[in-house]
């Protein structure tokens, strides 16, 4: 299994970027696929972007394409997502999670395992 601990949150203005990082230590990191969610106040956790065990595949939210970049790292156990022309309603408390398996719908929050504790990310307009 894996434990994934996410990092690089903070506050950002408006157009400004972040890159957020998620560590899962562990053998079988590169058997995992990984997912981004977040969860704005008062509203459910929705699906931000994943992608596959090498990498090969990604996928993200119609709201964020264009402007986030989802990428990997097994060698060092993190994936991460960029966050590029950051806006007032990307703010949220993003969650970084894994499931063991290369079937989707990797929108589908109900699939994954694993999840980690959250990073705020705060966009000032």
């Amino acid at each position: 299994q894996v434990q994934p601990v996410e990092s690089g949150g903070g506050l950002v203005q408006a157009g400004g970027s972040l890159r957020l990082s998620c560590a899962a230590p562990g053998r079988t990191f590169s058997t995992y696929t990984m997912g981004w969610f977040r969860r704005a106040p008062g509203k459910e956790r929705e699906f931000v972007a994943a992608i596959s065990w090498t990498g090969g595949r990604v996928y993200y939210r119609d709201s964020v394409k264009g402007r986030f970049t989802i990428s990997r790292d097994n060698a060092k156990n993190t994936v991460y997502l960029q966050m590029n022309s950051l806006r007032p309603e990307d703010a949220a408390v993003y969650y970084c999670a894994a499931v063991r398996s290369g079937s989707g719908p990797f929108d589908y929050r109900p699939l994954y395992d694993y999840w980690g504790q959250g990073t705020q990310v705060t966009v000032s307009s």
